[in-house]
């Protein structure tokens, strides 16, 4: 709403405000409350027109009345870019299936245009779902927290992952990235659908957390390319050492702290295999076996094979240098006669 100029107090002192008119989406007349209470000539001076040409504010005025799923149904990345296209008349405003045909009518009143259906292109009006994860599949894969536009989910690698019911959007971005199908989106609102199964508080709490998750990638986006920054420049820096102000070789006993950590990084690695197979081996004996491997897709099962030929080669290598650091032991043919 663009800024009202004050009505004209000192000729009217019962007109408190102008009201403003809308002639249509973007042309707003401002027109005194007392006009048919006061002479007309008093009011000449006072009838204005004013334009709204932000349309950042009109996308603001458009994303309040969005249910803030962040679905993408609409065709945009969320709900903000899905506003912002609104109010540029790049987009029409029936492409969003969680508002509903409520959803559609607020955006009519606003925009000054008549109620239409819901784009069916876009998807149709449904009961709020929420996402459940089959605990016995999952394999921690964590692909549906890095999809999920609210943070409503919360687990780590290769361990169970939980959704929290009370944040989660039914925006249904979880489902397909899961790669062994144990993510069912469940209707939670029986017969009520659109506006109807959620609430403005609601809508105002998923748009909070949103932005936070987008200002949490942004920050790791930042990190990522500072920590390769400072790779990329620690790997220049010896080639642009001048070959006189190089240190001079402290011999063999520098590189003792290297040895040391790549030992201790095989030392962990070993200890790990070593874990794992023990736990094989025990669910090996009781006829049991990982249930997350179970029924999995052709990708999935490629990916194990590939984890286990890694081990089978990190096993391989770690007994050759056992060997090698071993002292020889000595031959039939070198004792004594």
């Amino acid at each position: 709403m663009p800024a009202l100029a004050p009505h004209a107090r000192s000729a009217c002192p019962t007109a408190p405000a102008c009201l403003p008119v809308p002639v249509c989406a973007r042309l707003y007349l401002l027109v005194p409350a007392c006009t048919r209470l006061c002479p007309p000539e008093l009011h000449r001076a006072s009838v204005e027109i004013a334009t709204v040409n932000d349309s950042k504010t009109l996308a603001d005025r458009i994303e309040d009345l969005l249910p803030q799923t962040q679905c993408t149904k609409c065709g945009y990345d969320g709900c903000r870019p899905y506003a912002e296209a609104v109010a540029a008349g790049a987009a029409n405003y029936n492409q969003c299936p969680p508002g509903g045909a409520e959803g559609v009518a607020r955006l009519a009143h606003l925009l000054g245009k008549p109620v239409i259906p819901i784009n069916p292109d876009n998807g149709v009006e449904r009961a709020r779902p929420v996402a459940f994860i089959d605990e016995q599949v999952c394999i921690g894969c964590t692909l549906c927290m890095q999809a999920c536009p609210v943070d409503a989910i919360v687990g780590a690698p290769k361990q169970m992952h939980t959704i929290v019911t009370d944040l989660c959007t039914g925006c249904d971005l979880c489902v397909a990235p899961c790669p062994v199908d144990c993510i069912a989106m469940i209707p939670v609102t029986g017969a009520a659908t659109g506006w109807d199964a959620w609430t403005q508080q609601q809508a105002d709490e998923a748009r909070l957390r949103h932005d936070r998750h987008q200002a949490r990638l942004a920050a790791e986006r930042d990190a990522a390319e500072a920590r390769a920054a400072a790779r990329r420049a620690a790997a220049a820096a010896p080639a642009a050492t001048p070959p006189a102000a190089a240190t001079p070789d402290v011999g063999a006993p520098a590189a003792a702290p290297v040895d040391d950590a790549q030992a201790k990084k095989k030392a962990i690695i070993q200890a790990a295999l070593e874990r794992a197979r023990q736990k094989k081996a025990e669910l090996a004996a009781r006829g049991e076996g990982p249930r997350n491997t179970d029924h999995v897709s052709a990708d999935v099962q490629a990916q194990i094979d590939a984890a286990e030929a890694r081990r089978k080669r990190l096993g391989m290598a770690a007994k050759s240098d056992t060997d090698e650091a071993a002292p020889d032991a000595p031959k039939n043919d070198d004792k004594p006669a």
